[in-house]
């Protein structure tokens, strides 16, 4: 039976997650008005969504760093405060601050979502992949909220300026929760070594197989946050409907971020659930983007269906390739530093292809091309070796899904 102190823990992951994507989605369905009344060029929105994600991946090999000198639950709670202060700063008229806000959100995100799997480690470690996929629910659920609420609160609250900003009300909150009853653990020294640990890692290729599966989804990811409803306006969808169609999309990721980590504990190893995402993300790109539009609610719940599981399978990889809390701790942050700063390129590069000329159509074989690329990563990162540094050496060990059989 739980404890009361991993319910309260488990809530307050549910809580946090719900705070790390709106600052992204809610700018996708208001992209159009945003070119239109602040004058933005197809690059500039690529920028602007851009941002965030590249700022994420620059942040997050900071947060083990962060959390050594203040600790996890204290770093967090700074980076809840960084982000009230960002969604803030980006709407207030000045010159400059939606992008320098954008990237300040992304920041904050960054260092969040890098230090929230150590501390799932940390406390759950037997059902880690289990609960980081409830974690990922609530990302995905707070990415639906942010796409499907940015229009209607636009309508409700008489500006886009004011839609935006309303996010940082839920920032505050969890702000709030997190402060009084975030877990409370003696903090001690991080070994002397953990600067060296980080330049251990990246000379194993498993993690820089991990890192480029999360690079490459993420920046599908990112590139649906950021451009989904501007390409089906393209298509002729009105501003609402595309961006409800994207928040049908984030919604049905829900079942599939929770229930990804069960069934990869079906199979001996993470690499058949792991097709199965990128082949259902796929074929939702394909349904959206280039056969007829009466398949769109097929294609919405396949990518949504894909990409949840995706991310859930990708943060889940984060603890079943590590046997330490500290370890899963500097995995994260290589791994979403490196995946994420790769995965800011798709939403720049997808503007820049718009304003070259090109269509929806060979946006949609692009990235369709980049998900049979992450699917050869997806068949080495998802083979069951694990990380482990207790022997005080750095070693590759294969496992099972719950114990060692041997090298």
């Amino acid at each position: 039976m739980a404890s009361r102190r991993s319910i309260t823990f488990i809530l307050l992951t549910f809580v946090v997650g719900l705070n790390l994507r709106p600052a992204m989605s809610s700018v996708a369905p208001l992209l159009t008005r945003l070119q239109e009344t602040a004058g933005l060029s197809a690059s500039a929105a690529g920028l602007l969504t851009t941002l965030p994600v590249l700022f994420l991946g620059l942040s997050a090999p900071f947060a083990p760093t962060l959390a050594k000198y203040i600790g996890s639950e204290r770093a967090l709670s700074a980076s809840l405060i960084l982000l009230a202060t960002a969604l803030v700063i980006r709407v207030l008229p000045l010159p400059g601050v939606l992008f320098i806000g954008s990237a300040m959100a992304g920041a904050a995100i960054g260092v969040g979502g890098t230090l929230l799997p150590a501390l799932v480690k940390r406390e759950l470690p037997h059902s880690a992949d289990l609960l980081t996929g409830f974690y990922t629910m609530a990302l995905c659920f707070g990415g639906a909220l942010g796409a499907g609420l940015s229009v209607p609160l636009t309508q409700l609250l008489g500006s886009w300026q004011m839609s935006l900003m309303s996010w940082s009300l839920l920032a505050l909150f969890a702000l709030l929760v997190w402060h009084l009853k975030m877990p409370h653990t003696s903090r001690t020294a991080a070994p002397s070594h953990i600067n060296s640990g980080l330049f251990r890692l990246l000379k194993q290729p498993l993690t820089w197989h991990v890192m480029l599966f999360m690079g490459i989804q993420s920046s599908m990811a990112y590139i649906v946050f950021g451009w989904l409803p501007t390409l089906l306006v393209y298509r002729g969808y009105n501003e609402a409907d595309a961006g409800w169609t994207m928040a049908v999309s984030i919604m049905c990721q829900l079942a599939s971020a929770l229930s990804a980590p069960w069934l990869a504990r079906m199979g001996r190893d993470q690499r058949p659930a792991l097709l199965l995402v990128l082949l259902s993300t796929a074929l939702g790109l394909w349904m959206l983007l280039i056969a007829p539009l009466a398949w769109k609610w097929a294609g919405a719940a396949l990518l949504g269906i894909g990409q949840g599981g995706s991310f859930s399978l990708a943060l889940s990889l984060l603890v079943l390739r590590t046997a330490t809390s500290r370890l899963a701790g500097q995995l994260s942050g290589l791994v979403q530093g490196g995946g994420y700063t790769l995965a800011a390129i798709g939403p720049f590069g997808v503007g820049l292809l718009l304003q070259a000329g090109a269509g929806t159509e060979h946006i949609a074989w692009l990235l369709i091309a980049l998900i049979i690329l992450c699917s050869g990563f997806a068949l080495l990162a998802g083979r069951n070796y694990r990380l482990d540094d207790q022997s005080g050496d750095l070693v590759v060990l294969r496992a099972t899904q719950h114990g060692l059989f041997g090298k």
